[in-house]
């Protein structure tokens, strides 16, 4: 008969040797990690790399980034677990050298099967409850918001109307996607993407449509985005609380110019806003451009024509004009 081989483990001072030097190996890496960050470095771990002027944007961009940040932690902890586990097993019961056979099979461990089971079903509760919390205070509607600003999404930029207190149409933005130049897209290029006015300190409720096809409304620095769909109204409640000018952008593939369909986010003062609605009224800039205008695209001042932007036939064949302003700026 064949002698039958035991299986060996490591002792004394060779299998003491190897943990001490695994253990040397942990702790520089830790020390590299931990002394070899800046400042900088720390401040994106803390936001998890969020841009760091969303930092105090608004009322609710805290809420936001605590949800992303602790969904991140839940997820590195329980990766760190799995992949220990993994490395552990792979380590511990290796087949080392001499070893023959395999080692005794277990059909099945109820113990674990029941964890396996038990502990993603209670991790995705934590993570539902909290993602739900959070989407409630997100998503209520201001009873009564201070300003109204209607965002219209349109192939490839935005229309902005704004409304008076008691939610007719007072003045109007608008703009065209961004200029591209050889360095890239030029965003303070004139006459070209619009900017978006903010009062400081101030409920205020933007109502989302689309005059084409599906787009998303996006403010990296407000950590909150709605999608603006064709027939459909959605609404944004937010209360800037940081005066500065954000970018903001489509997030929902839409066609051939979506990575030009740019605009700015001016968060100002109250008196600086009141200027800014004077400023349209006094270029003629009243009324409204509504989604029933049409598909329209927003092309580049070299294919605009005299008297607005070009309103171009689409790719079906369809007529992307529809109705024009007397101003001819129906984007």
């Amino acid at each position: 008969m064949s002698q039958q081989h035991r299986p060996r483990r490591f002792t004394g001072r060779s299998g003491t040797a190897r943990a001490a030097a695994g253990w040397a190996v942990v702790a520089a890496a830790a020390t590299v990690l931990t002394t070899g960050c800046t400042a900088a470095v720390n401040d994106d771990v803390r936001r998890a790399w969020l841009p760091p002027e969303s930092e105090g944007a608004t009322t609710t961009t805290a809420l936001s980034q605590n949800l992303w940040v602790g969904s991140w932690i839940a997820a590195l902890v329980v990766g760190v677990i799995t992949w220990g586990l993994i490395i552990y097993a792979i380590v511990r019961f290796r087949r080392r050298r001499g070893e023959a056979g395999l080692p005794p099979q277990l059909r099945y461990n109820v113990p674990v099967e029941m964890l396996f089971t038990v502990m993603p079903l209670f991790m995705v509760g934590v993570l539902f409850y909290f993602t739900a919390r959070d989407q409630h205070i997100l998503e209520e509607r201001y009873d009564d918001p201070a300003v109204q600003i209607e965002v219209v999404g349109k192939r490839w930029a935005w229309d902005f109307n704004y409304l008076t207190a008691d939610g007719q149409p007072d003045v109007y933005d608008t703009g065209i996607m961004a200029a591209q130049t050889e360095d890239g897209l030029d965003f303070d290029a004139p006459d070209t993407i619009p900017t978006l006015y903010l009062p400081v300190d101030t409920q205020i409720e933007l109502t989302l449509s689309a005059r084409d096809v599906i787009h998303d409304f996006y403010v990296p620095a407000f950590s909150y985005k709605k999608d603006v769909i064709p027939g459909r109204t959605n609404y944004m409640s937010v209360t800037p609380t940081k005066e500065g000018t954000f970018i903001g952008r489509c997030a929902e593939l839409c066609g051939e110019g979506h990575s030009r369909m740019i605009f700015k986010v001016a968060v100002v003062s109250q008196a600086d806003y009141q200027a800014h609605l004077e400023q349209l009224r006094a270029l003629g800039q009243t009324g409204e451009l509504s989604p029933e205008i049409g598909p329209a695209h927003s092309t580049p001042a070299e294919e605009q024509v005299q008297g607005g932007v070009d309103q171009q036939e689409d790719e079906q064949g369809e007529d992307a004009g529809g109705q024009t302003n007397p101003e001819g700026a129906n984007g």
